[in-house]
Parts: C-alpha cells; structure tokens; sequence
C-alpha cells in the first residue's frame, strides 16, 4: 500500500470516537508497521518540557529500555531540541545515536506540534540502510497534523 493510500486510512483512527487516544496512537502505529515493509519499529514520544525529557507513548516493534530520552540526546532528543526532521539513512554514521538493536540500520523521527509548541514526535527505524525519502517526511507530517487534533 502507498503512503498516500494510508492517509485516509489515518484520518479515520483519528475520528474514531469510542477508543481513547493512546489507542489510536496504537493502532496508528500498528498501521504503519503492518503495511509499511520498512517502518520496522514505529512509535511516539512526548516531551515533559519541565524536565526536558522525551517519555514513551504507544509504539509497535521490538521492546526498547529508551522510555525516557534526555533533550539533545539521540536521535530523539536532537529533534525535541531542533523542532525539524532528522532523516538518518545510516545510524552507524551518527556520533549522537543511541542504539536500539544492532538490526537497526536507519532512522526518521519527525515533531509533532500542537499550537505550534513541540509536544512529541514519532520515531520510525528500519532494519534496511537509506529507505526514507521525501515522501516519507510528508507523509509522516501528515500524521502528525492529524494526530496533533487530539491534543
């Protein structure tokens, strides 16, 4: 399935009335996992600004001990800093990587804003090298301005 073929498919997640949104944020990642052959592991992470910490929401993949991610490290934390995307097509190249699993092999994490404040983002890895392209971003900022109405 085409990442635009699953637009519609998110939107209908998101007005789903009788599932809370950790639900929904579940089965969005479930939906990107299941019909994305690449997005191997698929999850989000709010920012508690206060602390300047990034914390596990609802994700889908192999488990992971990153539920609390400090501002400025990692991946993750690089964005909740820079508010922009960060496409990694190789994570062994990257100085301020923390790594998952060694069948990681590349990254995409993109912020969610609400209001234009910087809540959280959703972090996407794959076990193939350079899979992510333009389209990914878009596609993902889509997802994100949808999941942002439920804030």
């Amino acid at each position: 399935m085409t990442l635009d073929a699953l637009k519609p498919k998110i939107t209908e997640i998101i007005i789903q009335f009788d599932i809370s949104t950790d639900e929904k944020l579940a089965n969005i990642c479930k939906l990107l996992h299941d019909e994305v052959d690449y997005y191997n592991w698929v999850g989000f992470y709010f920012a508690n600004h206060e602390t300047q910490t990034l914390h596990l929401g609802p994700y889908v993949g192999a488990e992971t001990d990153h539920t609390v991610i400090p501002f400025g490290k990692g991946i993750c934390g690089q964005v909740a800093v820079s508010n922009q995307n960060f496409v990694v097509p190789d994570v062994s190249a990257q100085d301020n990587y923390i790594a998952c699993s060694f069948t990681v092999k590349s990254e995409i994490v993109v912020p969610l804003f609400v209001n234009g404040k910087n809540i959280g983002q959703i972090d996407i890895d794959s076990h193939v090298l350079n899979p992510f392209s333009e389209t990914d971003e878009r596609f993902l900022e889509f997802v994100n301005e949808e999941v942002a109405k439920l804030f």
